[in-house]
């Protein structure tokens, strides 16, 4: 039985395929219930957070998900523009991912905000138009197009961020 790890703020659960090797513990996981772990990091760009889970949103991780992306919704963390989520490491949603979208959109909107989807891959596209969430999310091709519609300062700061030189 694998050693249970708590979950933490940057790293969570989520399920690995059966018979593949664990990106965490590097060991061949043959019961898809006994390895998990998935990556949320973020990061500002003037006034719009970028967000990028890797890994598969599903029951295992809606509530780390959910409590990961609900502070930078809070209205005392300040006004800020929105938030960009980067979706291309994501290789599935689950409904109740989903829910945690639909959660995280309500709460942008009541803050004057926008949230945004970017980077979907074709399976999570697929299930985005199937649910109709392009009506609950705006959906953009890339982070980048996605930050210069919801703040110019934001993709201003992206765009020199990706030009700076590696330290």
């Amino acid at each position: 039985m694998a050693e249970r790890r708590p979950l933490a703020w940057i790293r969570s659960a989520a399920l690995q395929s059966p018979g593949t090797t664990c990106n965490e513990c590097r060991r061949n996981v043959h019961d898809p219930w006994e390895c998990s772990s998935v990556e949320i990091t973020h990061r500002a760009y003037a006034d719009v957070v970028v967000v990028a889970p890797a890994g598969r949103l599903d029951h295992t991780v809606a509530e780390a998900f959910e409590r990961s992306l609900m502070p930078l919704l809070d209205p005392a963390a300040g006004a800020g523009a929105g938030l960009v989520l980067d979706f291309s490491r994501v290789d599935y949603i689950s409904s109740v991912g989903l829910r945690v979208l639909m959660i995280a959109g309500k709460a942008a909107r009541a803050r004057g905000a926008r949230i945004a989807v970017a980077g979907l891959r074709p399976v999570v596209q697929e299930i985005f138009a199937i649910s109709r969430f392009n009506g609950v999310v705006e959906m953009f091709p890339t982070v980048a197009a996605a930050l210069a519609a919801i703040s110019l300062a934001a993709a201003a700061a992206y765009d020199g961020a990706a030009k700076a030189p590696e330290p």
